[in-house]
């Protein structure tokens, strides 16, 4: 269903182009290196089947053959692809090198320049692995396995994935923070990346949860943006394990906790978003949420408001100003927002022992709403 160069413009949702992840195009070069290892020849474009059985078929960017003392390797290299998605990956080229590992072995994985290694445990890999994740590495062992029935191998390799720049674009993503060093990981569950489905984020929140669990943390804080991450930090002292990069994604830490629950939350972050969580929205982007400035008057007038005051928060610009508005008249919303985002965050959690308390900031990083921590 893909087109040649990994181009995925025959899936599409809403009008927009799907991808693939990092995790089908080091498999689709694995594939093409082993059988130029076997025949000398590297198939371009080569096809891989994913797990939904899609056959995209990719074009290779580079390739090579060497001879060396330690015998013969071959290399194979994709460019990523990410479709309509604002993916920091997108472009960037994953390479394949294989080679003949110890008899018997399988196949065996190696980090290469630019792919992290782990160094923390609560990740679905050991510490010292490749960040090669599951279900990359079934795929890769499932074209070795099909290349070496084709072509008279044995299967017993080793695989060393590689991408260029790898360390740098790490930077820009959550890996170390998680424990995930020298670089990117190679993921993907489906093969393909969905646009804004902003899956590797939700994952990467996921992993955090379980990162913090393993080194025994019993308090996390989830936080918007880094500005309110610092009051949290400022705030509880946590430690950076501890924080959770939640961005507009309320509803993902809500639902990881409360299956593989952590005993104190904290939720951290800009006054504007909160509100959307305190009206119960889970989603906290600005194209899937707004700011509802009717519930924001109805919580100032049972805060004590004045019919003038209310109206006058029902008619804000922003927010911000219905935040600066009641502040002025000492009218707590910014306590009420806080406290009704606890309620709807307890919601979620409902059965799950989570104590949870919140921290609203404006943008300078002042606080304006606090509520305390409450359980389930």
């Amino acid at each position: 269903m893909g087109e040649v160069g990994g181009r995925a413009g025959q899936l599409r949702s809403s009008g927009l182009r799907h991808g693939w992840t990092t995790g089908a195009c080091a498999t689709a070069a694995t594939k093409a290196a082993y059988r130029a290892l076997l025949t000398g020849e590297f198939p371009d474009p080569v096809e891989i089947v994913l797990p939904k059985g899609q056959r995209p078929a990719f074009a290779l960017a580079v390739e090579g053959v060497t001879e060396g003392a330690g015998g013969r390797r071959a290399m194979a290299g994709v460019v990523k692809d990410a479709g309509d998605d604002p993916d920091v990956t997108h472009g960037a080229l994953v390479r394949s090198t294989v080679w003949a590992g110890e008899p018997g072995a399988g196949v065996v994985f190696r980090a290469g320049p630019g792919v992290g290694t782990v160094t923390k445990a609560g990740l679905p890999l050991a510490v010292g692995e490749p960040a090669v994740n599951p279900v990359p590495r079934q795929l890769i062992r499932e074209v070795v396995a099909e290349v070496a029935a084709e072509c008279g191998g044995s299967g017993d390799v080793v695989v060393e994935i590689s991408v260029d720049n790898g360390e740098e674009i790490a930077r820009s993503t959550w890996n170390p923070r998680l424990g995930i060093l020298g670089g990117l990981s190679i993921l993907g569950t489906t093969g393909v990346v969905v646009p804004y489905s902003c899956s590797a984020w939700i994952d990467s929140i996921r992993r955090g949860v379980d990162v913090a669990r393993a080194a025994g943390r019993t308090h996390v804080a989830g936080c918007t943006g880094s500005t309110s991450e610092k009051v949290a930090v400022a705030v509880h002292g946590l430690p950076e394990d501890a924080l959770l990069d939640m961005g507009d994604f309320a509803g993902a830490v809500l639902k990881y906790l409360k299956r593989h629950p952590v005993p104190r939350l904290t939720i951290a972050g800009g006054f504007a978003k909160l509100s959307k969580l305190a009206a119960g929205h889970l989603d906290l982007h600005s194209a899937r949420s707004q700011v509802d400035k009717g519930y924001l008057a109805r919580l100032a007038r049972e805060g004590g408001a004045d019919e003038e005051l209310t109206a006058a928060v029902a008619a804000a610009n922003t927010a911000l100003e219905a935040i600066q508005l009641c502040r002025a008249a000492g009218v707590p919303l910014g306590d009420l927002v806080a406290e009704a985002a606890r309620a709807t965050a307890l919601g979620v959690l409902v059965g799950s022992p989570v104590a949870v308390d919140v921290i609203c900031v404006d943008r300078a990083g002042t606080i304006v709403g606090r509520a305390e921590p409450l359980g389930p």
